[in-house]
């Protein structure tokens, strides 16, 4: 069956292909593919969340029933295994580099924060490994806890005086100071964004084996080639006798893009035991040891001249680390988030200081958006207050503000070039579409039943991150099939039905006789992984590359084999002018494989975008607030994004509607609590408040187009732009909502309790 790029190509809502699998239960996740008769690993962590460590001894539990090996941090000094996490360090502002304390894959010494590895127990069974694993005795001499997001406190690295992991700056101090001394009117807000955890549906977990002599990991993650890379850094091997695969994954959201101290636990006693050995967190165990997201407290401020328009824009961040840096912790909330710090306004005078400070709790890495939910939160926040204060319509004035459709290319202040946008014209859509005329008919017959209901938007806009080269390869099998490699990594986001219509689109191959391959770092030999919304932006790219070189390539060949001088491709086929004669690209290359021209079956191209896109959109919130529980329900919810050209439309509304979900997760309940000892108190969905289904309304969804000029597809990316605008929306709504009852400054998450709270206290 010929499926034609009209119908099946780029543009068109087609369902996604590996539902099927997914929904019947035949999906290939880690747990379910791990050799037959594997270990079971388990890991011992640190109850408490800072002490020195005065005794660790394994002896019991390494003699106990079923147990082939306890490893520590002793046992890996031993077997030559690196015992040191990596990281990426920033630089200061002082152009010194920020504190770069080792962190251990396996304590020693010292434990910082309650979770951390203390040992891991190999044995035949799960049950074994936990019981020996009762036998350890860990005594220790506690240290006092540093909770508080601010310098000072009790010292948890000497390599970072008063905690402070970092202090790094951007733009020009001076001339905002001295904008702000002349500004017409100055306005000034402190706002919080709150810890929360990742929570994928499936948790983190891999086994390892060694077959030839070659150490073969598969894991749940985002993407191969780093890992590859550190395992054989780490376990001293030849970086070519490391193979990594992934199979399917069950969600990712940035927390799955760093190595994590159990891939070389695992490894390392697949290894030395030379057997198969598996591990698979536990839910309590994700809590504690997954990096966490967010988790910042910012002062915010915006001045002004006569007419509203904005003269200067000044932002100081401190973020929580954790006890140690994870694998870009330091840049998240400082060099990413500064990738889209103005957000859509014409602001030329900034200054932006973020510091990172070191506290006895996990590590806070990427979380869906890395740095750009941040950015774009405390500027939303800080529009919607100053349009309280400075008595305008908060449509108004973002739209004063906005960079203009005539400014594009435009340069922002922080030297990113937004290529293009119409965000006057995406404002408009949304006005439209939220029925924002209709609010005050809506808030009427809330109030008649008792409630408060708040209107609030966010126009966002965010930066495609992430390696902007990618390489795709098409192999044809010669039985009118064909493999398309890909260097990026599906968490769930329908990847492979996707690159299928991207293929189809540029050579006419049907879906159904196109086959996707990920995640190997055998079968690939580069890739860019998956994460900042790159994915179909870089892939697609190099897709299009590699079907031009195709066709180009196979031309000379169908020509000969038509009998005519040359042939043309269009709608799908090779044809020769004048003629009725046509040979679609999968006959001519089982021809090719018949001819025995091989050379022909396969083409790999490498693309580099030259530009990042920026996607863009309004979200607008409206919630309903139950004045005598201070429960708080998003009543309403609109999107209108500009994502450019969609590759799939039903894809992309669909990342959007997973995007929002967890924004307003984020926003109404999800809140990660620790007690002043470290102890987590939110470590079960018993505690901590996921979203469920009725927490969250019918997300309307719209898009505007305007084709990005940084890549030839003229995409802009769509990942993770729901929740990159959800998180202002819904605050603005709520305060929105509160307002009338005295309520000045609200913080999320808004639970019940604290709702409640603030509207008592006014």
């Amino acid at each position: 069956m010929n499926q034609h790029a009209s119908k099946f190509g780029t543009s068109q809502p087609v369902r996604r292909v590996e539902d099927t699998r997914f929904l019947t239960g035949t999906g290939s996740y880690v747990d379910d593919m791990a050799p037959e008769g594997a270990l079971f690993g388990y890991v011992l962590r640190s109850s408490v969340a800072h002490a020195d460590i005065t005794e660790l001894d394994v002896s019991d539990a390494a003699q106990a029933e079923g147990v082939h090996m306890v490893i520590t941090a002793e046992s890996f000094a031993a077997a030559g295994v690196k015992n040191n996490m990596g990281a990426s360090i920033i630089d200061n502002q002082d152009g010194t580099k920020g504190a770069a304390p080792g962190r251990p894959i396996l304590a020693t010494g010292r434990v910082r924060f309650v979770g951390e590895p203390l040992a891991f127990i190999v044995a035949d069974t799960m049950a074994q490994a936990k019981d020996a694993a009762d036998l350890v005795v860990f005594d220790y001499e506690d240290l006092d806890t540093s909770m508080a997001l601010k310098p000072g406190g009790p010292v948890i690295h000497a390599e970072a005086p008063d905690n402070v992991a970092y202090d790094w700056a951007i733009g020009d101090k001076e001339a905002t100071e001295a904008a702000f001394a002349k500004a017409a009117h100055t306005t000034r807000l402190e706002v919080a964004d709150n810890r929360i955890i990742a929570n994928a549906m499936e948790t983190r977990g891999c086994y390892a084996e060694v077959n030839g002599g070659r150490l073969h990991m598969a894991y749940s993650g985002q993407g191969v080639w780093g890992l590859k890379g550190s395992l054989a850094s780490t376990l001293g091997l030849d970086k070519e006798d490391v193979h990594v695969t992934t199979p399917d994954v069950g969600g990712g959201f940035g927390m799955k893009a760093f190595d994590y101290p159990e891939y070389f636990m695992v490894g390392h006693a697949a290894h030395a035991l030379g057997k198969p050995v598996r591990w698979q967190a536990e839910r309590t165990e994700s809590m504690l040891s997954d990096n966490s997201g967010r988790d910042l407290h910012s002062v915010v401020e915006l001045a002004f001249d006569a007419d509203l328009k904005i003269t200067a824009y000044r932002v100081d961040t401190l973020s929580n680390m954790g006890a140690y840096n994870s694998g870009f912790a330091q840049f998240i909330q400082s060099d990413l988030a500064s990738r889209v710090l103005a957000g859509v306004y014409d602001i030329q005078t900034a200054w932006f200081r973020n510091a990172g400070i070191y506290t006895n709790t996990t590590q806070v890495d990427a979380y869906r958006g890395a740095g750009r939910p941040e950015a774009i939160y405390k500027l939303e926040r800080a529009m919607d207050h100053a349009a309280r204060e400075l008595g305008v319509d908060p449509l108004e004035l973002r739209r004063r503000n906005f960079v203009g459709k005539d400014q594009f290319p435009y340069t922002t202040v922080t030297n990113e070039t937004y290529d293009v946008g119409d965000f006057d014209m995406v404002l408009a859509s949304a006005e439209t579409h939220a029925d924002m005329a209709g609010f005050a008919a809506r808030k009427k017959t809330s109030a008649a039943a008792g409630k408060r209901r708040g209107l609030g938007l966010c126009y966002y806009i965010e930066s495609i991150l992430g390696d902007p080269a990618e390489t795709a390869k098409v192999e044809f099998t010669g039985q009118g099939t064909a493999r398309l490699y890909v260097g990026t990594q599906s968490n769930g986001q329908g990847h492979e039905t996707v690159y299928r219509q991207l293929l189809n689109e540029f050579t006419g191959i049907p879906l159904d006789q196109v086959e996707i391959v990920q995640g190997d770092s055998d079968r690939i030999k580069k890739g860019g992984g998956t994460g900042g919304s790159r994915s179909v932006t870089t892939q697609g790219t190099a897709i299009r590359a590699t079907s031009e070189a195709i066709i180009d390539r196979f031309k000379p060949f169908v020509a000969d084999q038509l009998g005519v001088p040359e042939v043309a491709f269009e709608d799908g086929t090779f044809r020769a002018e004048g003629s009725n004669v046509v040979m679609t690209l999968i006959e001519a290359a089982d021809r090719a494989s018949e001819a025995g021209e091989t050379d022909l079956l396969s083409t790999s191209e490498t693309t580099t975008l030259p530009g990042r896109s920026f996607p863009n959109g309004c979200h607008v919130a409206e919630v309903e607030v139950d004045p005598d529980t201070g429960q708080t329900r998003v009543a309403k919810f609109t999107v209108v994004d500009d994502f450019g050209v969609l590759m799939n439309p039903m894809l992309a509304e669909g990342q959007v509607h997973g995007g929002v979900v967890q924004g307003i997760g984020q926003a109404i309940s999800e809140h990660v609590v620790y007690d002043e000892d470290g102890q987590l108190l939110t470590a079960s969905f018993m505690d901590y408040g996921m979203p469920r289904a009725a927490d969250v309304p019918m997300i309307e969804f719209h898009t505007e187009c305007v084709p990005s000029t940084a890549n030839v597809l003229g995409m802009k990316g769509c990942g993770e732009a729901g929740t990159v605008g959800a998180l202002a929306a819904v605050s603005n709504a709520v305060l929105d909502a509160l307002w009338e009852d005295g309520v000045r400054h609200v913080d999320m998450p808004f639970t019940p309790h604290r709702v409640w709270g603030w509207m008592q206290n006014t």
